[in-house]
């Protein structure tokens, strides 16, 4: 299967992986995971269920979400960035429940209807173009019926150093799909879902938007 992404864009994420946990932490505000625990904790995780981390990153997500599912379930993290699945493999080798998966995130290889939830923290902006509205009509494929998708990302920053890195991520998805996302995220969400929710996070520098049942009948 041939990967979307070009290969500057794979080596650019490949060398993000090394300082990428310290850049989240910088827009978010968040050095001590109190928000990837607030957003495992809102996917309402239950002993036994399949989670999809979807462009898992450093995997920061998978621990919250491996204790979520009580080391049960199983626990799957996604990306296409080899460099990126090496930080994550670093934070979940000692747990067997943790499978890291290099995939796209617009061509998930995975049965339809075979995953309970899945989460997306800071990575649907760096979707290009059409991609993600893609990746949002496989996330819908991939759910059980009842399934919950649940995405976190950035507001805009406050600091004009952290304000200007966040819009050149932004515009990594092209300048047309930025402006129809950025403060409309939930309309876009109705695209693709039945009902869609939103959340404030503690420290106000990020939000969740859930994604609940399909849009379209079938």
């Amino acid at each position: 299967m041939n990967s979307p992404h070009s290969r500057y864009r794979i080596r650019y994420y490949n060398l993000f992986s090394r300082v990428y946990d310290r850049f989240v932490a910088a827009h978010s505000g968040d050095r001590e995971g109190r928000l990837r625990a607030a957003l495992a904790d809102r996917s309402m995780l239950e002993s036994g269920n399949r989670v999809l981390d979807l462009c898992t990153g450093t995997g920061a997500m998978l621990p919250w979400l491996n204790w979520g599912v009580a080391g049960r379930g199983l626990v799957i993290g996604l990306d296409f960035s080899r460099g990126m699945l090496t930080q994550a493999r670093r934070k979940t080798r000692d747990d067997p429940a943790v499978v890291l998966v290099e995939a796209d995130a617009e061509r998930l290889p995975f049965r339809a209807g075979s995953i309970d939830v899945i989460t997306c923290s800071h990575a649907l902006y760096e979707l290009k173009g059409a991609g993600a509205d893609r990746a949002l009509e496989e996330v819908v494929r991939v759910l059980t019926p009842g399934g919950r998708f649940l995405m976190m990302e950035h507001e805009v920053p406050e600091r004009l150093a952290v304000r200007l890195l966040f819009y050149v991520r932004l515009l990594s998805m092209g300048l047309r799909k930025a402006l129809e996302v950025l403060g409309h995220e939930e309309e876009f969400f109705r695209r693709h879902f039945a009902g869609v929710e939103r959340a404030n996070t503690e420290t106000g520098r990020s939000k969740i938007i859930i994604g609940l049942g399909s849009a379209r009948p079938g």
